[in-house]
């Protein structure tokens, strides 16, 4: 078979469908796509808040509950405990299928109608942590989301197996650690990013296996250096109590210099470790995967993102979570145990050859439902006998095609594509697309997108973040009642006692930042989920690749044997 070229029916640009494509969707028989990768991802993520929390209200009491989804989005929630509960039946919402009408706004009335958990997690699972979300087996959690196994950590997201960590994202295993980003077995790693099996390290990047070094990149097994160059153990103690990193001055400081250095320095094209055949960023113990995005130790998987719990295999356009997805295809969010799962969101555990579904658990043989437990052969949540679900899942799907759903700026929906955005439950900017591909009100709106207008200032401030003490030695228990303003977008926050007993210990001064703003800085470094075609950088080489380093960007790009020549 021969490769394709297509115009993305929303952004407009030509993408290829490659032969290997082709026979990935012959084998889950699904039609081609029409939207590019990169327009197909972002479609996904507007159905994702990955970390934020709104007043809701729980439908079946009344009771006033915090919710991953706003009140005014009108989506039907119930508390997890409720939702996993026997209180109520899915199938009560069951309706037949209305030939006369295009199938996914039957389908978003569906899933408006039909509750969903508040805060996404598994019963029974949380200790004291009751201020976050999309998460499971955490204590002592405060703002942690899209986690897993968590314990005494505050304001982050994507982290499996922390303790004692505040303001991470996507790391694993990780102790102490405070400001960084895709670490992994690492200890007292402070304002650091992509680096492995290191500890009592500041503002490094892409080192192994080190100890006691600041500022450093590409080092392996190294201790005691500063900027790469080493020191006496005398030495470094010396120079690093001079940086005065316990004060708010010496971060700001220390940032700037490392970031400085670190431009100075070799990247190699593709951020990740111990992979085989594999190309995209951030991707870590793979074989096989292409166009990757934040992916640990999966297999022959392609466009997929935020795939941080392994294993996973034979997934295609494919975000977040895992532990075990097999031949998943346009899933947002599933994981443990699905097998052939298409156009899904939220569906776990053991979900298995089903389409279009939400908030499904222990299912197989079911199209376009929406919170069923333990059913198979259900479509739009009500039950068939195995030959009649199969014959109407059959007339349905060409009835899509026959009668597909147009959108209002004239795309054109078919069996094969994912739930239209316009049917999320969030505004473009309480999504993840948010973070993934920033847009402006104004641009929001005109690609088709929904935008909400942040709420009045609801707290009196007390103390401005630049009148915080610069040291933190110099900050009183006091400072837990006050509340302040971010020093970026004025917003107001507080300093939690767990995050100022963990700032003192580690010798940290307080943030002037508020949690929004300390998030997107921290990620700002964080390449995109694109690929662009380049040249090592290397005189002399003229090896070329695919990288996430965009041509313009000012950061020294090598290929992987130019890179390996220079890491220490």
């Amino acid at each position: 078979m021969q490769s394709e070229t297509k115009q993305c029916q929303n952004c407009y640009n030509e993408f290829t469908i490659e032969p290997e494509d082709f026979n990935f969707y012959e084998k889950i028989k699904v039609p081609s796509p029409t939207f590019c990768p990169e327009c197909r991802f972002q479609r996904r993520i507007t159905f994702r808040n990955e970390r934020k929390l709104f007043r809701n209200v729980n439908a079946r009491t009344g009771e006033k509950i915090l919710s991953i989804y706003p009140l005014e989005s009108g989506s039907t929630v119930y508390t997890d405990e409720d939702f996993r509960s026997d209180v109520w039946d899915p199938m009560d919402y069951g309706i037949d299928y209305d030939f006369s009408r295009p199938f996914f706004g039957q389908f978003a009335g569906l899933m408006k109608k039909v509750p969903r958990p508040t805060r996404n997690y598994t019963v029974g699972t949380l200790v004291n942590s009751e201020y976050s979300a999309n998460c499971d087996y955490l204590k002592n959690c405060y703002l942690w989301f899209n986690a897993l196994r968590g314990e005494d950590c505050a304001y982050g997201n994507g982290g499996n197996q922390t303790k004692n960590c505040y303001d991470i994202s996507h790391c694993e295993s990780i102790e102490r650690c405070y400001g960084a980003f895709w670490l992994k077995n690492c200890n007292r790693a402070h304002f650091c990013s992509q680096c492995v099996d290191s500890f009592e390290i500041w503002f490094c990047k892409d080192c192994l296996g080190c100890n006691n070094c600041f500022g450093c990149m590409n080092l392996r097994n190294k201790k005691y250096h500063i900027f790469n160059k080493p020191h006496t153990k005398e030495e470094y103690e010396e120079k690093i109590a001079g940086m005065k990193l316990n004060s708010w001055e010496g971060i700001k400081e220390a940032k700037k210099l490392a970031h400085g250095f670190w431009l100075k320095n070799p990247n190699k094209y593709h951020q990740g470790m111990k992979n085989a055949n594999s190309t995209g960023a951030y991707v870590t113990n793979s074989k096989n995967v292409k166009y990757g995005y934040l992916v640990r130790e999966s297999e022959d998987c392609k466009y997929v993102q935020y795939f941080m719990a392994p294993p996973n295999k034979n997934c295609y356009d494919f975000t977040i979570w895992g532990e075990n997805n097999q031949f998943g295809y346009e899933d947002m969010c599933c994981g443990l145990g699905t097998f052939n799962l298409k156009f899904s969101i939220e569906c776990w555990p053991s979900v298995r050859d089903s389409e279009y579904c939400v908030f499904c658990q222990n299912c197989s043989n079911i199209f376009a439902c929406a919170g069923l437990k333990n059913k198979s052969y259900c479509i739009f949540n009500k039950q068939y006998a195995k030959e009649e679900y199969e014959a109407l899942v059959f007339k349905i799907k060409k009835h899509m095609d026959d009668m597909p759903y147009i959108d209002k700026k004239g795309r054109v929906y078919k069996y094969g594509e994912f739930i239209p955005a316009e049917f999320s439950f969030l505004t473009y900017n309480q999504s993840l697309a948010y973070d993934q591909f920033p847009l402006s009100k104004e641009q929001a709106i005109e690609s088709g997108y929904t935008w909400t207008d942040p709420t009045p200032q609801e707290y009196q401030i007390t103390i401005k973040g630049e009148n915080l003490p610069h040291f933190i030695e110099e900050v009183k228990d006091s400072i837990l009642d006050e509340i302040i303003s971010c020093t970026k977008c004025k917003k107001a926050f507080r300093i939690i006692k767990q995050e100022l007993d963990f700032l003192r210990r580690e010798k940290i001064p307080l943030p002037r930042y508020c949690v929004d703003c300390r998030h997107f800085d921290r990620i700002s470094q964080r390449l995109p989920s694109k690929l662009w075609h380049r040249k090592c950088m290397k005189s002399g080489c003229q090896n070329e690749f695919e990288t996430s380093y965009a041509p313009d960007r000012p950061e020294i790009v090598y290929c992987e044997s130019c890179y390996a020549r220079e890491v220490a």
